[in-house]
């Protein structure tokens, strides 16, 4: 079954939970300050703990019998970051053979997408690239991700829609299902101040294979809660489109937690009774993690959602 096919039967998708973080603060690998993650697939120590974290949220979704989707560690790993690095466009290809290596061990149901990035900063909507240098600037890597035949392309923490309208073109032209996920805030508009409703339908509008669906990420479940109940978000186009989000643990804003020393979590059963209520309340139907998640939130999170089906 394709990634597309699996989306559209499927009640609920999971997807991985906090990586880089954890990383960090549980087997102390930092970031690469120009590649970020990317690169980790090259290091035995940090390979193998990517492996390790994959591996308990692949087994997750298996235990609770929900497909997942597992992306590559590659947000930064853009041309110009990647030009600037000691690695070349290989990073790409080796990303996703690594995730496709874990995948050989486990049954059906594993998807692997290429992850992608805004060019600037995701938290504070700097250094944003036009419609047209967006297209230029991401073609690059989801042509890569393409040719490495990944199941699905993911933009994720989009914080402006200029770029992300460039982003989907160049995502679409790859004939690959692809996902736009957003950096909101709780007054419901992305970090430019574009409203959900109106970042939605101007892609749609602008794409002629339109994303498959719309998400967000880095969020916390009940700040996403506060920007759909928005009164100009309460469309049936947003209601239709907006299906996912990876969620941190923390609900403050995307300053703070850009500006944050200490990593902000919370208790498992409070994150995933928050998650369902957005399932309940909005009908969402991809549920992941970001910052502060470990497996206990993924469980937690699994276990509500099998028992809905």
């Amino acid at each position: 079954m394709d990634f597309e096919i699996c989306y559209n039967n499927s009640s609920f998708i999971l997807m991985e939970g906090g990586v880089g973080e954890r990383l960090k603060r549980e087997y102390d690998i930092p970031f690469d300050e120009v590649v970020a993650l990317a690169g980790h697939i090259y290091n035995k120590k940090a390979k193998q703990a990517l492996k390790e974290l994959f591996h308990q949220y692949i087994k997750i979704s298996q235990h609770y019998n929900l497909p997942i989707m597992l992306t590559t560690p590659t947000r930064r790993a853009n041309k110009e970051r990647v030009t600037k690095s000691k690695y070349n466009e290989r990073i790409i290809y080796d990303n996703i053979s690594f995730l496709r290596e874990i995948k050989q061990t486990f049954p059906s149901n594993v998807y692997i997408g290429g992850l992608m990035g805004c060019k600037g900063d995701a938290y504070k909507a700097t250094d944003v690239l036009s419609e047209k240098e967006a297209f230029e600037f991401h073609s690059w890597q989801s042509t890569l991700f393409s040719e490495a035949k990944a199941d699905f392309l993911y933009a994720g923490i989009m914080p402006a829609l200029s770029e992300a309208i460039g982003m989907a073109r160049a995502m679409e032209n790859t004939g690959l299902p692809y996902i736009i996920s957003f950096m909101i805030r709780n007054d419901g508009k992305l970090i430019d101040g574009t409203t959900i409703h109106e970042a939605i339908s101007t892609i749609d509008n602008a794409t002629n294979r339109r994303p498959l669906c719309y998400m967000t990420n880095c969020v916390h479940p009940k700040v996403v809660a506060e920007a759909l109940s928005q009164a100009y978000n309460k469309t049936a186009i947003v209601e239709n489109r907006f299906k996912g989000i990876q969620a941190n643990t923390s609900p403050l804003s995307p300053e703070e937690l850009d500006s944050c020393c200490d990593l902000k979590t919370s208790d498992a059963n409070n994150l995933a009774n928050d998650m369902l209520k957005l399932y309940k309340d909005f009908n969402l139907k991809i549920f992941g993690g970001c910052c502060g998640t470990d497996d206990t939130h993924m469980n937690e999170i699994a276990k509500n959602l099998n028992q809905m089906i």
